[in-house]
């Protein structure tokens, strides 16, 4: 569990405790904050006497989506980033709820988020003044953070399809099928998160200055150019998945075909051989002792006769 409070504009940056900034009514900016919390901490923190019903059952919510509702004259913002490494979630991006109000922003963050310390470190170093630049602050770090990690899925896809032959068909099944989840998982939040950023940038708070309505933009149009990559991503790799299909299902057809070929060369041989090991008497040339080698040069003829008909009707070329 980490909880902490950080109070800005009121002297040098400090840290607080959650009691001292629920009674804090000074003209600083607050921040408390509450992250891999259990269900009691994350109540208390969403139990201030200013959070409305509303924004303390979206903060201590369980499941979540990116989302940006105005209650009053405070924001209520949800958005999806990158987890801590290492810590393991069933979303492929963990989410973090603001209630955000003049002078004072809520949030809670149910796992490690890797964009936390670089805004507290932003915010210690007195860059982060007002509610407007911590949302702001948050927006640019969970874009940046995570435009990496959707252009790494579209260069694996270009791996791919270099590699894309017969001889790695499973291979590449296998673990273009894995890029194509993760494109999903990303996209399913990536989208609400460029909507929820615009939505705060079209709303009218004085706590929300023109400067950070233009880097929650920017942060918006990096995660639209996102989600069309990862449409991207997932439309490629359905391409390529049908290629392999459509390459094994050919790799088949010649092993079919290399198969009935054999068949029909051995069928005429495998009629003569029966024919004349037939336990029944008069087999011509039976007692002759050059008969053995004359039926197998007699196969021998057939078979070569019968092969270069297949070469001359281009079934080994298919």
């Amino acid at each position: 569990m980490r909880c902490f409070g950080l109070l800005v504009g009121d002297g040098p940056v400090r840290r607080i405790a959650r009691e001292e900034a629920a009674a804090y009514r000074g003209p600083g900016f607050v921040w408390l904050h509450a992250e891999n919390g259990i269900d009691r901490e994350v109540e208390l923190l969403a139990g201030e006497e200013d959070i409305p019903d509303v924004a303390a059952s979206a903060l201590t919510a369980t499941e979540t989506r990116p989302r940006c509702d105005r209650i009053g004259d405070g924001a209520l913002v949800n958005l999806r980033g990158l987890a801590e490494q290492g810590v393991e979630s069933a979303d492929r991006l963990v989410s973090i709820r603001f209630w955000v109000r003049h002078g004072r922003v809520t949030s809670v963050c149910r796992r490690p988020m890797s964009a936390t310390d670089s805004v507290v470190k932003e915010m210690e170093a007195g860059r982060i003044l007002d509610p407007g630049d911590l949302v702001a602050a948050f927006a640019r770090t969970l874009s940046q953070e995570l435009d990496p990690e959707v252009a790494d899925l579209g260069d694996q896809l270009d791996d791919c399809e270099t590699e894309l032959e017969t001889r790695n068909i499973y291979r590449l099944r296998a673990r273009i099928a894995a890029i194509r989840v993760e494109a999903i998982a990303y996209r399913r939040f990536v989208a609400p998160d460029r909507d929820a950023l615009l939505s705060l940038a079209a709303m009218d708070f004085d706590w929300l200055a023109e400067e950070d309505r233009l880097h929650i933009r920017d942060a918006a149009d990096r995660f639209a150019r996102m989600a069309e990559e990862l449409e991207a991503v997932r439309e490629r790799a359905a391409l390529l998945h049908e290629q392999l299909t459509d390459l094994r299902a050919e790799q088949l057809d010649v092993r079919s075909l290399i198969i009935a070929i054999v068949a029909l060369i051995f069928l005429p041989l495998t009629f003569i051989t029966g024919l004349l090991g037939m336990n029944v008497k008069g087999i011509p040339y039976a007692q002759e002792p050059w008969a053995f080698w004359g039926v197998v040069a007699f196969c021998a003829v057939i078979g070569i006769l019968v092969a270069i008909y297949f070469a001359r009707i281009h079934w080994f070329r298919r």
